[in-house]
């Protein structure tokens, strides 16, 4: 069905260009400057400053919306919106030069003007950013002139120039910031064309943008397939171009050998853990909390459900990363330790509820932990929620017991010194460690900070962190340009082109 509204709609559109094409060299004219990608999750919206799917990234950043800075690949920073930036000695002022004839897609010029206000809109009193502590932690935002934006910092960030690059710090207007939602207004080379809720959404080139002649795509549609199997599916019947994020890892060695598909395998920041309700009791108990942890048998969890792509993990942090420290081995794998932590916490039989997001790895991934745990006395009866669900009832109401879920977002450690939030974890010995490594100008000792931080989150077992996630890619083999890993969770389109 899917490969028959695809060529249906290439050659509506060579009609309507006046052009005389068979299906096959519709096919062919479509190819030199369109694709069809794959995703797992439908975003919730648009606007990656409001929400916090990581979704509404795969789609928007770097496509439609930008920021000052860019992430590259390898994680290091570059400009983008602004051409350059001077720090001062204590990084607590920084003076950025901003692009010159810069438009938004609505044709507004960028100005300094809409910088201030997109920092001061993040962290108002009314924001749902992610990221608001950044913003919160801009004490003066200044523009002399159109060109030049002063930021003062109450405090030091060592990651100031990095979260500049994320999603949630990207530029917007005023004037769409209400709707940016459902109808994204950027400076990036893209702008939305269509969204098919439950389907798929479609974005077109600028024109006129900056960047114009350089670009080779000039439509891409991202397609929500959730289901593993349709996504296989997809791949192998040409519906779909490419799945550069999500797939699972069973599916490699099928596409390596297939010499119509090119396989990449790189690093996420992605923690796949099993998020702990650390105020529901008994999980309020550090010795239930350690129990769950001791309950599950990592590698067997990585290799059966993730047939071995993925490295064990004990607290929240990529081992990619030069401060991380391996703590997978705090709670060894040990049901007998399980069950005497649970007798010492008096609960010798643990009743839980696990509610599980559509991912594949979460499905899949809950059925091996709940029959691990099982083995070790307690008891977890799965509950299936759909995305929109989840994150209603699970991340915004805190109405869960055990989750799931892959937490993406790079430098996330940020969000355990965040009391309220979903997991949570009230912790004033982490909030100072983290916020003296934050302050800390010396890279050994915020390394040795950092590192203290991680082990603070693994002596308190606040999740049971189960492994790092790969980036799988998967593409029709002369598509290139797509990342292999995803410091960041985006596709950026404008680098992507036919061979």
């Amino acid at each position: 069905m899917m490969r028959r509204t695809f060529l249906h709609t290439t050659l509506g559109l060579a009609l309507s260009l006046g052009l005389a094409l068979s299906a096959p060299d519709a096919l062919a004219q479509a190819r030199k400057d369109s694709l069809i990608i794959g995703m797992v999750l439908e975003p919730p919206g648009l606007d990656p400053t409001a929400a916090p799917a990581a979704a509404i990234g795969e789609v928007t950043h770097l496509n439609i919306f930008e920021g000052l800075t860019r992430i590259q690949e390898n994680s290091s920073v570059a400009p983008l919106l602004a051409e350059s930036w001077t720090a001062s000695p204590d990084a607590k002022s920084y003076t950025f030069k901003l692009k010159a004839g810069v438009q938004f897609s609505d044709g507004t010029p960028f100005t300094s003007a809409e910088v201030k206000s997109s920092f001061e809109a993040y962290g108002g009193p009314t924001s749902t950013n992610k990221r608001k502590a950044v913003f919160t932690n801009m004490e003066a935002i200044e523009a002399p002139d159109p060109l030049t934006v002063v930021i003062k910092l109450k405090e030091t960030d060592q990651n100031f120039l990095f979260s500049l690059g994320e999603n949630t710090a990207v530029i917007t207007t005023p004037a769409s910031r209400a709707t940016n939602a459902t109808n994204p207004i950027g400076t990036g080379p893209y702008k939305l064309e269509k969204w098919v809720k439950g389907d798929s959404i479609t974005l077109v080139a600028v024109p006129g943008h900056r960047n114009a002649a350089a670009i080779k795509i000039k439509t891409a549609t991202f397609r929500v397939i959730a289901d593993a199997a349709a996504q296989v599916a997809g791949l192998l019947a040409g519906d779909l171009d490419g799945f550069p994020i999500g797939m699972s890892g069973e599916n490699v060695a099928q596409f390596e050998k297939d010499k119509r598909f090119r396989v990449t395998l790189g690093t996420t920041e992605g923690e796949t853990m099993l998020s702990i309700n650390n105020k529901r009791k008994p999980l309020d108990d550090l010795r239930v909390r350690r129990a769950i942890s001791h309950a599950i048998d990592r590698k067997a969890l990585i290799d059966g459900v993730n047939s071995g792509y993925g490295t064990p993990i004990g607290s929240h942090f990529p081992p990619h990363d030069a401060n991380y420290v391996d703590l997978a081995n705090t709670y060894p794998y040990d049901p007998a330790k399980a069950r005497a932590l649970l007798k010492e916490a008096g609960v010798e039989r643990l009743e839980l509820t696990l509610r599980l997001p559509p991912p594949a790895y979460a499905r899949r991934g809950g059925e091996v932990v709940a029959a691990m745990m099982a083995d070790a006395g307690i008891m977890a009866k799965i509950e299936n929620m759909e995305w929109a669900q989840w994150l209603d009832v699970v991340f915004k109401k805190y109405n869960y017991d055990l989750t799931i879920i892959n937490h993406v977002e790079p430098n996330d450690i940020v969000k355990y010194a965040e009391p309220d939030y979903y997991w949570q974890y009230d912790s004033p010995e982490f909030r100072t460690v983290l916020a003296q490594a934050n302050a800390n100008l010396d890279p050994v000792e915020r390394k040795q900070l950092m590192q203290r931080a991680q082990r603070i989150l693994a002596r308190d077992a606040v999740n049971a962190w189960l492994y790092n996630a790969p980036r799988i890619g998967i593409y029709k083999a002369n598509l290139k340009g797509f990342w292999s890993s995803s410091p960041i969770f985006a596709n950026e389109l404008a680098a992507v082109y036919w061979e």
